[in-house]
């Protein structure tokens, strides 16, 4: 493989209120990805996982601080019992665990106890997702920081003189460290994937202006209109190997 063959674009800009640049992947915001859950999806298993739909929940979700952690447990106590399968179970022995030091939610018949499994009444899937359209409000409003997030990552690295740069960029499976290694399927690197309807940085707006901040989404929104428009844009990695429409 030529190292260009996994070649992404890039670009950057300069905060308009913070000691920041950002640095925004644009082959990823502009490629068709999307969450196939429930449609092909294979899950984050040793091996093909595709009866199980589980997709990202296999492990349970670690919360990234304290508030976090309070989120969602507000949201959690509020969910209604054809919301939440496992709502009796959770709200009894508990829906948080500690496991080798980290805060996560805690696996009920090996997933995410907020998972919903096949079969269930209301709707398989999270719990989150189906209370925050009852609501009208989105799903990240109630989920774990790392469910919403996912496959979107950003990253902070703060340099000698405290200024900061903020990647923003695709979930890869070495952001999970060597468990991702062992993962049999990831999303990001599936063509499956990459045949959603809208470009990720229209269908995961509300993900991106919570990570970014309202204006300097709208600024990476605008550069995108535009280079949509133009026409001229290089593929994302998985569409060029896969010749899928780009």
């Amino acid at each position: 493989m030529a190292a260009t063959d996994n070649a992404h674009e890039w670009v950057s800009f300069e905060d308009a209120k913070e000691e920041r640049t950002w640095l925004v992947d644009v082959t990823f915001l502009t490629s068709r990805w999307n969450c196939i859950f429930g449609k092909g999806c294979k899950g984050i298993l040793e091996e093909d996982a595709s009866d199980l739909v589980q997709g990202c929940c296999s492990y349970g979700a670690h919360f990234s601080d304290e508030a976090d952690i309070e989120r969602v447990s507000v949201a959690a106590r509020k969910l209604r019992s054809e919301e939440w399968q496992f709502r009796a179970d959770g709200l009894r022995d508990g829906f948080i665990e500690v496991v080798d030091g980290a805060t996560k939610t805690r696996l009920h018949h090996d997933a995410c106890i907020f998972l919903n499994r096949p079969g269930f009444a209301g709707d398989p899937g999270c719990a989150f997702h189906i209370a925050a359209r009852r609501q009208g409000v989105p799903h990240l409003k109630l989920q774990p920081e790392v469910c919403w997030q996912v496959p979107v990552r950003r990253e902070d690295l703060v340099d000698e003189l405290g200024h900061v740069t903020s990647t923003i960029t695709q979930w890869d499976r070495r952001h999970w460290g060597e468990a991702g290694e062992d993962f049999h399927w990831w999303c990001s690197e599936a063509p499956e994937a990459f045949e959603g309807p809208e470009p990720v940085y229209v269908s995961l707006a509300p993900e991106l202006t919570e990570l970014m901040g309202k204006r300097n989404f709208a600024e990476v929104r605008r550069y995108l209109d535009e280079r949509l428009a133009a026409g001229v844009l290089l593929p994302h990695p998985v569409v060029r190997s896969k010749k899928l429409p780009a």
